[in-house]
């Protein structure tokens, strides 16, 4: 039987239709599936160091017209490269030391990138983060996979695929993840005949404050030795990321930047390693940061001048001059400075400052001396110093163990010694320069954070802090007395404390490592004569006291 025109036509709309819809369908699919082990990436990432996180929203920024010429350097290397050589390099290290403005140079020029549609990927280390993510190298290649997995839809494409085929991936060393997750599927694209052009920047800041990551030894019992430095896992980063470069796949260009510590000036040596794959960039040595710092200064004191409405006149004569010799390049004295003078103290912002260029009458060769002169009189402002730097110190120790656990409020709770007091605002009141400290409607849920590293740097050193150094161990004294008080008074009192407070103060033990032998003097063996009184204060903390006395012994469980 024939079939007519319009039949055939018609069957010939439906095949291509029916292709169609299972091309579109094949298509969704493939993108369901993509989106699937994408979103399994994200869940391995260290979110908060990525250069525009919600974490980093207080990082430091270059100011306006400050910073230019090296901004406009490594901009044009990450775009045009080194167009004089046959071998470019594909990795440049930022150096300098601290306080000289690598993490804010870093965060412009990673919004610049991201501007100009360069940016492919960024990873912020932070030594005093509560995000473990942040501290650690854990999720290095993750985080930066997850980037570039978002940068272009072919790398999205090929990532998810190696996820698909190897779900342990995450478990695997930085190098394997490395080659697996990036060089992989940077490869594959490479093969391909109409390959994109992906070419950007991986900014990485503060390696030098990666902490060497930990794992259990089950081979010994009681104390042992890390069985890592923070070396070893710095280095490990460091050859990881020589290791990508060199694969001729490999498109970006690797900014590193972080203090001049011995790792790091060995590894990029040209004679301890001598295949010559780096530049080096010193912040200090090759930039003159004082026309910055000055323009920087006159900005700040002239919204000083509107805000408390002084004369034109003021700062007077020479004053910026002094405070720029004074900050021998680092802009971490000239914006502490800008702090302290805005911070509400019984004094005068004129007081503030003409005390400060006092500070620095004498020229001094030490470039962190005047630094260090300005942090102690800054702690020295506090009611008592050294109770405030025991704060300082265990807060930094706290902040380690999480921000849904190491809030400002439960933090207070520990070491007040009458949590209901005003304690934290008395001691630490006048440090707003140093110390980020959230206003009491918001401690329940945010940490107290620290401006700079240097201030740590300057407190564990007792030949730059002088009588304001606390030992190591007074602040585990200190934590010690903390915990023991807080048992004691949980037990007497079970809702005396939120829930939040009480698995703050399960986590400690093991999150920091306290020390309870300082603790010894109040904590005696329970006899069988006598009567005690028993109570689980806590998951993972029982309280044993003793009805008579009060000595409460406690253990971990």
């Amino acid at each position: 039987m024939a079939v007519g025109p319009g039949r055939a036509a018609g069957s010939l709309l439906s095949s291509f239709t029916m292709a169609h819809m299972e091309f579109f369908n094949n298509s969704q699919s493939v993108q369901a599936e993509t989106i699937k082990f994408v979103t399994k990436l994200k869940a391995q990432i260290a979110a908060g160091a990525i250069h525009d996180s919600r974490e980093r929203c207080d990082a430091p920024k270059c100011h306006p017209d400050t910073r230019v010429a090296v901004q406009d350097d490594l901009y044009s290397w990450i775009t045009d490269g080194d167009g004089e050589t046959d071998q470019p390099k594909k990795i440049k290290w930022v150096t300098g030391p601290a306080g000289t403005g690598k993490t804010a140079v870093m965060g412009s020029l990673s919004k610049r990138c991201k501007s100009g549609g360069v940016l492919a990927a960024t990873f912020f280390f932070a030594s005093w983060s509560a995000s473990i993510g942040r501290r650690r190298k854990t999720a290095l290649v993750t985080t930066i996979a997850h980037q570039l997995a978002r940068y272009h839809p072919d790398l999205r494409e090929e990532i998810s695929k190696v996820i698909e085929a190897d779900s342990d991936i995450f478990d695997k060393d930085l190098h394997t993840q490395m080659e697996i997750l990036v060089i992989g599927p940077l490869q594959k694209i490479a093969c391909r005949p109409n390959r994109p052009d992906l070419r950007g920047a991986i900014i990485i800041d503060g390696v030098d404050e990666c902490e060497a990551e930990q794992h259990l030894d089950t081979t010994t019992t009681g104390y042992s030795p890390p069985l890592r430095t923070n070396d070893q896992d710095q280095l490990e980063i460091l050859e990881v990321l020589q290791a990508a470069s060199s694969d001729p796949s490999f498109p970006f260009r690797i900014l590193v930047a972080s203090r001049p510590e011995r790792v790091f000036r060995e590894f990029f040596d040209p004679e301890t390693n001598p295949t010559s794959f780096a530049e080096k960039l010193d912040l200090h040595e090759e930039y003159n940061a004082d026309a910055d710092i000055t323009l920087f200064l006159e900005a700040q004191f002239s919204r000083i001048r509107r805000r408390y409405n002084f004369p034109p006149s003021w700062p007077p004569p020479g004053s910026i001059q002094t405070l720029v010799k004074n900050a021998s390049g680092q802009f971490i004295y000239a914006a502490t400075v800008i702090r302290y003078l805005e911070t509400d103290h019984r004094e005068p912002p004129k007081a503030l400052l003409e005390a400060i260029l006092k500070m620095g009458a004498k020229r001094i060769s030490n470039p962190l001396k005047q630094l260090d002169i300005l942090y102690s009189r800054i702690l020295e402002s506090s009611p008592d110093p050294l109770l405030a730097v025991r704060w300082i110190r265990a807060i930094n120790l706290f902040n380690f163990v999480g921000e849904s656990k190491g809030s400002a409020l439960n933090i207070n709770l520990l070491l007040a010694a009458d949590p209901e007091s005003s304690a934290p605002e008395y001691l630490l009141g006048s440090l707003h320069s140093l110390i980020r400290i959230p206003p009491p409607s918001d401690q329940a849920t945010t940490i107290y954070d620290f401006y700079h590293k240097s201030l740590f740097d300057f407190l564990k050193d007792p030949d730059r802090c002088g009588n304001l150094y606390v030992e190591a161990g007074e602040i585990e004294v200190f934590i010690s007395d903390g915990f023991v008080r807080a048992c004691m008074k949980g037990c007497d009192d079970h809702s005396s404390y939120p829930g939040s407070f009480l698995e703050f103060l399960s986590s400690l033990p093991k999150a920091i490592s306290i020390s309870i032998s300082s603790a010894q003097s109040k904590v005696i063996p329970t006899p069988a004569s006598v009567d005690w009184m028993f109570m689980v204060i806590a998951p993972g903390i029982a309280v044993s006291r003793h009805v008579a006395s009060g000595v409460i012994p406690f253990c971990v469980i």
